[in-house]
C-alpha cells in the first residue's frame, strides 16, 4: 500500500504532514489525467495520475499561483 502522508519542504522551512488518504483528487483531463491535484488543509497537492501511488508535491497557495502563472507564460516549455 502506498504511503498516504506527504512531507515537502516549503519556503520558510515549514514541513507540513498532510494525510492524503482521503484527498479528493481532480484530473487535468477526462479519465486518468497525467496530473492530478487536491486541496488539503489549505495546501495544494499535485501528483502524477499515471502513478498515483508515488509522491505528491505540496504547494502553498502563493507557490501554486506562481507555478500556474509560470506555466501559462510558457516558463516550463521544453522547446
Amino acid at each position: 500500500m502506498a504511503d498516504s502522508t506527504t512531507e515537502q519542504a516549503l519556503a520558510g522551512g515549514k514541513k507540513p504532514q498532510l494525510d492524503l488518504s482521503d484527498a479528493q483528487w481532480q484530473s487535468s483531463s477526462q479519465g486518468s489525467g497525467d496530473v492530478q491535484i487536491a486541496f488539503v488543509e489549505g495546501y495544494i497537492a499535485m501528483r502524477d495520475g499515471r502513478h498515483p501511488e508515488g509522491p505528491a508535491l505540496i504547494f502553498t497557495p502563493a507557490e501554486w499561483r506562481a507555478f500556474v502563472l509560470g506555466a501559462r507564460d510558457g516558463e516550463f516549455d521544453l522547446t
